[in-house]
């Protein structure tokens, strides 16, 4: 028994291959969207045309936006000294959501690989390095995921960095409101060793 068009068959293939998504899980967004008032597929339609011609790297961090340079990188309240290194836009994004940090970032777009032939030049770190002087920055946050591929760059990028520069990075440990039993051995082995006084 058929299901749908091929062109419906086709829609639901492309989201299945969207990150996060399976087949059932595109079949069921398709279906919604066709089920929904007619004007919300045309609407979401043009948002994604709209956002495919707009959509470009920040000229400076590499954040996402659609203009040359990001709302984070033109706010002027943003320029405290402090660049925060991170590994793609959605850890970028993800900072920012808790609202913790006030500075400014630098997307890396991934982490030092020889196996995928991905050196310092593919992710920017030159271009990372020229800010620090244009931008008078004092502090490196090295925010970069807990993998053996995040820390050979962030120890990369740590060696790099002129002397006198203050550089940190991110606690790791037990998250808020975790239990030690449903931790990994990597988080708890993380978490006793960058215990502080209590």
């Amino acid at each position: 028994m058929a299901e749908g068009s091929d062109d419906i068959q086709a829609l639901i293939g492309a989201m299945a291959r969207l990150p996060g998504l399976g087949p059932r899980s595109a079949r069921r967004i398709v279906l919604s969207l066709i089920g929904r008032k007619p004007g919300q597929m045309a609407q979401l339609s043009a948002l994604m045309t709209r956002v495919a011609e707009t959509a470009r790297p920040c000229t400076r961090c590499g954040n996402i936006s659609d203009r040359e340079i990001c709302p984070i990188c033109a706010d002027p309240a943003r320029q405290t000294g402090e660049i925060c290194v991170v590994e793609s836009v959605a850890d970028l994004w993800a900072l920012e959501r808790g609202r913790a940090f006030r500075g400014r970032y630098h997307v890396l777009g991934g982490t030092l690989s020889a196996l995928d032939e991905i050196g310092p030049e593919d992710l920017g770190i030159p271009r990372l390095l020229a800010r620090l002087e244009a931008e008078q920055v004092s502090e490196v946050i090295l925010a970069l995921n807990a993998t053996i591929e995040g820390q050979t760059t962030a120890h990369y990028i740590a060696d790099a960095l002129p002397d006198g520069l203050s550089v940190t990075g991110l606690a790791q440990g037990v998250p808020i409101g975790g239990e030690l039993d449903y931790l990994d051995d990597g988080t708890i082995t993380a978490a006793l060793r960058a215990r502080r006084r209590f």
